[in-house]
Order: C-alpha cells, then sequence, then structure tokens
C-alpha cells in the first residue's frame, strides 16, 4: 500500500547520481525514485547530475532509493560527507575514458570516411571499412549499445536507444550488402554500404559529449569556488601550543589562529587580535571589514593582515559558508515552472521518435520507388540519429546552474528555481523600512524629560533602561546603549510585556511603566496633552523616530531615535521606478518619519503605523488587485509579510526567522543588490526560453528533413553524418548559451 504523502515527518536529501547520459535518463531515475511508497517527491537535475528526494523515512530507507536507481540501469551515491567529490572523481575518470576512446574512434574513423566517400569503388573497400568501424562501433563506441540494453530490460528507451538503433541498423544493413551484393544485383540496384555514417555518428556523439562535458563542468564552477574557500587544516591553540588539524576535526569552542593571508576555517568571535577582513566572497562587498575583538567572523572570507584569536561557535555543516554551499546546490538542483513541460516533452520524447522512425519507413517503403528500401532505412536512420532529448533536457538546468551559482558570487542567494523565476514577474515591491531603507542601526538623538518627572529622572532611566533590555525591538537597542554608560545599573521588573507594533510594559513597585508609541499610550488611555505634543513635534524634525516614556497617569519623557539612510537606497529605488516596478514603503514607524524617509529616497506611496498582521494584509490586498507582490525585509516582524508575498527578499544580515522563508536573500545590506537579483532574474529566465526554443526548433525542423520531407520536391536526403554532428553540437549550443550568463555584468 502507497504510504500518506501528506505525512508530516519527512527527510529530504540531495544524493548524487552516475551513469546518466541524457535527459532521458534523468526521467528514468526520477521515476524509479518516485513510484517508490514513502516518497513525497523526486527531482533530477541532468545538468548537476543529482536527486533531490524528499521521503519519509519511516517508509523508506536511502538504500532502498539507492536500489531503485541501481534497478534502473543507475546509480546513487550515498556518502553524504564525501558524495560529490566521489561524483567528480567518478565524471573525471569516465572523461578521461571517453576522451581516450574518442582519439582511438577517430584514427579508425578518417579513413573509413575517406574510403566511404572517395574511394568506394577500391578492391575490398567493403571489408576493410567493415574491419574498421566494427571497433569504432563495439568497442570504442560500446557504451551506447551497453546503456540502450539496459534500458530495453526495463522497457525504457532514452538517447541511448536512438544512437545504438541507429548506428546498429545502418552498420548490420551494411555488413549484409558487403557478404551478399548479389542479392541486390539480381533486383537491379546498388547494394550500398552505410559504415563511415554509422562510424562517423559515433565519433560525432562521443565529440559532443567530450564538449558538453567540459561545457557543464563550467556551469559548476560556483559550487566548486565557494568548496574551494574551505580550508582542509587549520590552527588550533590549547595547552600544548599550536596544533595544526584537519578542519573535519575542530570542536565548538575551540580557539583558533588565524594568520595574515589565510583563509577563515569556522565561524566564530575574535578573542584577541584585529584586523581587515575580505567578506566578498559571502556578502560580495569588495571593501575589506575591519574586525576586533568580539566582532564576528565566517569560514571562507580571507584575512588581510593582522594576526588573530578567534572562538569557534560554528563548525562542520554549521558555518555559514557551508550553509550556502547546500543553498546553492538545493537551488541549483530545483526545477523552474517551465521545467514540468520539459519534462513532459522528455519523457515521451524517445518512444515518439521511434514511433516517427517507424512511420519514415514505412512511407519509403510504400512510395519511396525503386530505392525505397535503402533510401527509407537512411532516412530512418537519420531521423534515430538527429532526434536527442538532451538539448532539451539541458535548456532550463544549465541557464539554472550558471544563474544562480552568478547570484551567489554576488551576494545574492537565491532558494529554488521558481524564486528566480517570479523574480521576472514582480511589478510591485514592497520595502520595510528600519534596517531594510535605513541602516538599521538607530541612535538616540534627544531623551527629554518633562518638569514633572525631573526629579526622578535617575530613578526613571533605570526603569527605562531595564524595560528596554528585554524587548526585541530593533530602535530598544539604540535606547539600551545610550543609558548603559549613565545609568546605575538596571532593577528587576515585574508582568513585563512586549506588545508588537506597539511597544512594552513593566510593573515597578505596583506602578506600571510603558515604552512606546502614541498607539500604546491611547489604548491605556493615558493622555498626551497639547503641551507634550507641541514638544514633540518641536524635537521630532526629519526623519526620526518619537519614543513615548510614561507611566499609568502621565507622560515621563520623549525620545528621539534616528536611524540614518543607507547610502545606496536612493540609487537602488531609482533604478527600480526605472524598471517600471512600484515601489511602496510599509513601516511600523509613525507617518512623520515614514513620510521624511519616503521623500528623501524617492518613494511615492508608504503606509506608517503597520503591525506585522497589517503589513501582511496589505499584500494581500495588492495580490487582490491582481499586482505580483514582492516583499524586502529583514526583521521578525516582516517574517509573515515575507510569507506572504509571491517573492521574498530577506537582508542576509536580518533574523533567521525572515531568512528562512525568503525566496532569495540578500548577504548584503546593500539594497542596490535588489536591483541586481531581479536583473540576474530576467537575464536567466530569458537564456532558459532561448536554450528552449532553439531546443524546440532543431527537432521540430531536423526530424521531417531527416525523413526526407524535402525529397520529392528538392530531391535532398540529410546525411546520417551531418545529422549526428547537428545533433551534437545542440547540446553543446545550450550549454554555451547558458555560460553566457557568467559575462553579463549586474
Amino acid at each position: 500500500m502507497k504510504a500518506n504523502k501528506s505525512m508530516e515527518h519527512t527527510s529530504t536529501l540531495n544524493i548524487p547520481v552516475t551513469g546518466m547520459s541524457c535527459a532521458g535518463c534523468a526521467a528514468s531515475v526520477e521515476q524509479s525514485i518516485a513510484d517508490l511508497p514513502g516518497v513525497n517527491e523526486a527531482l533530477v537535475n541532468y545538468a548537476s547530475q543529482t536527486l533531490k528526494v524528499t521521503y519519509q523515512p519511516d517508509f523508506v530507507k536511502p538504500e532502498s532509493l539507492k536500489q531503485a536507481v541501481q534497478d534502473a540501469g543507475y546509480d546513487l551515491i550515498l556518502d553524504e560527507v564525501n558524495g560529490l567529490e566521489k561524483q567528480q572523481e567518478i565524471q573525471r575518470d569516465a572523461y578521461v575514458s571517453l576522451k581516450r576512446r574518442l582519439i582511438f574512434a577517430v584514427i579508425l574513423t578518417i579513413p573509413i570516411a575517406i574510403l566511404g566517400m572517395f574511394m568506394m569503388d577500391l578492391p575490398y573497400a567493403n571489408f576493410i571499412m567493415l574491419a574498421l568501424s566494427t571497433p569504432v562501433l563495439f568497442i570504442f563506441g560500446r557504451s551506447f549499445f551497453a546503456n540502450a540494453f539496459k534500458q530495453a530490460l526495463h522497457l525504457r528507451a532514452n538517447m541511448d536507444t536512438l544512437v545504438a538503433l541507429s548506428t546498429g541498423t545502418a552498420f548490420l544493413f551494411s555488413t549484409f550488402n558487403t557478404f551478399y551484393p548479389e542479392f541486390w544485383h539480381r533486383r537491379g540496384l546498388h547494394p550500398h554500404v552505410y559504415f563511415e555514417a554509422a562510424a562517423v555518428v559515433i565519433v560525432s556523439i562521443m565529440l559532443g559529449k567530450v564538449l558538453e562535458a567540459g561545457a557543464k563542468a563550467n556551469t559548476a564552477t560556483a559550487i566548486k569556488k565557494l568548496m574551494g574557500l574551505q580550508p582542509r587544516t587549520l590552527i588550533v591553540l590549547d595547552e600544548s601550543g599550536e596544533r595544526e588539524i584537519p578542519l573535519s576535526e575542530v570542536q565548538l569552542g575551540a580557539v583558533v589562529l588565524v594568520k595574515p593571508g589565510q583563509q577563515i576555517p569556522v565561524d566564530g568571535a575574535l578573542r584577541q587580535g584585529s584586523s581587515y577582513v575580505d567578506e566578498s566572497m559571502i556578502t560580495g562587498e569588495p571593501v575589506p571589514v575591519l574586525k576586533s575583538v568580539g566582532s564576528q567572523v565566517f569560514a571562507g572570507t580571507i584575512n588581510q593582515k593582522g594576526s588573530f584569536q578567534m572562538v569557534a561557535t560554528k563548525v562542520g555543516a554549521e558555518t555559514t559558508l557551508a550553509q550556502i554551499i547546500k543553498l546553492v546546490q538545493e537551488a541549483q538542483g530545483s526545477k523552474a515552472p517551465i521545467q514540468k513541460l520539459v519534462d513532459k516533452v522528455a519523457s515521451v520524447f524517445v518512444p515518439v521518435v521511434l514511433g516517427v522512425a517507424a512511420l519514415t519507413l514505412l512511407v519509403w517503403l510504400l512510395l519511396g520507388g525503386v530505392n525505397a528500401t535503402t533510401q527509407g532505412l537512411m532516412a530512418t536512420v537519420t531521423v534515430l540519429v538527429i532526434a536527442c532529448p538532451c538539448a532539451l533536457g539541458l535548456a532550463t538546468p544549465t541557464a539554472l546552474m550558471v544563474g544562480i551559482g552568478k547570484g551567489a558570487a554576488q551576494g545574492i542567494l537565491i532558494k529554488d528555481a521558481e524564486a528566480l523565476e517570479l523574480g521576472v514577474k514582480v511589478n510591485t515591491l514592497i520595502f520595510d523600512k528600519t534596517g531594510t531603507i535605513t541602516q538599521g542601526e538607530p541612535v538616540v538623538s534627544t531623551l527629554h524629560y518633562f518638569e514633572h518627572s525631573k526629579p526622578l529622572a535617575a530613578e526613571l532611566n533605570q526603569i527605562l533602561l531595564s524595560l528596554e533590555q528585554q524587548s526585541e525591538h530593533p530602535l530598544a537597542a539604540a535606547v539600551v546603549k545610550h543609558l548603559q554608560s549613565s545609568t546605575n545599573g538596571v532593577i528587576d521588573l515585574k508582568d513585563f510585556e512586549s506588545i508588537t507594533g506597539k511597544g512594552v510594559v513593566g510593573s515597578h513597585n505596583g506602578r506600571k511603566y510603558f515604552v512606546g508609541n502614541a498607539a500604546l499610550l491611547s489604548s491605556n488611555n493615558i493622555s498626551i496633552g497639547d503641551k507634550i505634543e507641541a514638544q514633540a513635534s518641536l524635537l521630532q524634525d526629519g526623519a526620526k523616530t518619537l519614543i513615548y516614556f510614561a507611566d499609568e497617569e502621565q507622560v515621563l519623557a520623549i525620545a528621539t531615535i534616528e536611524d540614518k539612510i543607507k547610502a545606496s537606497s536612493a540609487e537602488a529605488i531609482k533604478q527600480l521606478n526605472r524598471s517600471h516596478i512600484e515601489v511602496v514603503m510599509l513601516t511600523g514607524d509613525n507617518e512623520h518619519t515614514a513620510a521624511a524617509v519616503a521623500l528623501k529616497v524617492g518613494i511615492k506611496h508608504f503606509k506608517a503605523n503597520m503591525l506585522p498582521e497589517d503589513k501582511a494584509a496589505f499584500v494581500k490586498q495588492l495580490q487582490g488587485q491582481g499586482k505580483v507582490v514582492g516583499m524586502i525585509g529583514d526583521g521578525i516582524n516582516d517574517s509573515q509579510a515575507l510569507a506572504t508575498a509571491d517573492l521574498s527578499i530577506a537582508m542576509g544580515k536580518g533574523s533567521d526567522i525572515a531568512i528562512d522563508v525568503a525566496g532569495m536573500t540578500l548577504m548584503s545590506s546593500d539594497l542596490m543588490h535588489v536591483p541586481k537579483a531581479l536583473k540576474l532574474s530576467r537575464i536567466t529566465v530569458k537564456t532558459i526560453r532561448q536554450n528552449l526554443f532553439w531546443a524546440f526548433i532543431y527537432n521540430l525542423i531536423g526530424i521531417p528533413i531527416a525523413a526526407g520531407i524535402l525529397y520529392p520536391a528538392f530531391g535532398f536526403m540529410l546525411n546520417p553524418m551531418i545529422a549526428g554532428a547537428a545533433m551534437a553540437l545542440s547540446s553543446v549550443s545550450v550549454v554555451a548559451n547558458s555560460l553566457r550568463l557568467k559575462y553579463i555584468s549586474l
């Protein structure tokens, strides 16, 4: 009985696959896994040669997945630690073997082609070509026939099936004509042989595979570069002094010594020394960052000139770099919505081509005239040769791999292919204010106590500090920082409560105290009064946020907090406006501050005093108007709106919750990465569409010509050798087009 696929307890694995040679193979692997009880989803990426499977561990084990794939004629590498390295080693060995076999095949094919095209009347020419073409097909090209046989055993067909059928048919037909030429002579026909066609087709496809493998390796350079950022060893300090140990042996809390020019091995915090650190490989920011005692540093970043000691806070798979590598791998292995259509086409492609080939032979035999058999056979062989699902299978994943890899190199992490595709459709972008448009590091510019509370300012400062220390709001940190050095410690508060979007409440000596906005005071029936309101207006000039400090009867003090606008915000919003994307700012801050910030950065539409649920409701309102909404935020209070939006973009220095729900994460706080991310989406999706167009057009035009549709009007028949070369080049051209993404400026 099939396991319930809606069960919540699931695991997800990204597993390297070996033995795949075309998109049809990927479909076979995918189907063999998807059919297993307990498997929720199986996605095979032919370009990256990986399987992403979501399954229920109670019903299916990784070993069962491996067995199912082996039964289909392929294999999985279940080693989670060294799986990719083993796969790369297998691919490297296969690549070297393929190149060696190609060289020998070329050496034998050159004389076959010369004999077959220019010296057909040479005595024993057919026997010489038979002798030379036999090893080309069945020794150097044996993998095509072996794989086709494996597929046939499972009642499946792939590209190898087409190659084996076409070249095998041409070879057998030619062999028959070599030994029994009189069969055709008695019927008044010449016994044609096509050894050169069979050999050249094998060589062309092998050459195409060599070029394709080299090109595909280039699409994975982003992952290889990221992995190359992890040093193999590191220096730890303990009682015995300095010790160099493998990276895999480092423990949490270990003291690590980092020397000038070295890559930082793990995430941690400086405990001694200082230096500038190049974080460009993670954030995309080119300027090195000063690190001193207490500063956080990340694995893979490069220490510049100074030496320092650090305490390891994250090691192994928990480091920021490891998480980035995992995210990029998962994103590159994901499937864009457009790929689903391609998969459906690819799954029926080979059977359809076999049907077209059979129909081609039948039509030629019925209507072909004198040379119907030979011409029909060659047309059938040519159809089988020219029709290849590889270009279709490579069109989407290669572009995704390059696009997502380029994004990672620029500090733009893309969660999956769907997020990339949604980036093209977004026509409305919502920005949070604090930490997104502004720097998110607010400072107190004024703390003003009124006359009635001034005598108690010292004690009230302690209460204010104690309240704000327990608040999670970013503005509270500014008050804490402002008061810490001048206040005589904190005090115990009773009944502390944080009211999202309004402020905090706590009790001291039986009296309630409030810190927050006007809405907090209003909901607790605390009057602000005209005099206090006038003073507040006087202090709140420009883009400053006003905070009220009150007891249960009256306002005690007001503070103005200023959060400077990021230098890049105005230019980023200007670029988005030029791209005809509507920009809206939502903030929990007051109307006055929101208006001042919006004016400075060029945002025409904004809403102030917004609670988290208000932001999410506003996103739904825009979606109800038919808009495709992107949301950009960095805080816990943004996570609800981020989850509601069509495309969510989190700032990398924001909260983990915001990053978890986001489709894209910007590792830098620079807002210029937002237009860059959307441009990356546009050019990647454009490349996918170009690839699919040419892959479909190639087959739509090539197959009818190969079948002989032009012969009645023009007497033109496509040579199988040319068809083989065209088929090989179609895959290479698709990969080459995807690689152009690496050189496009964002």
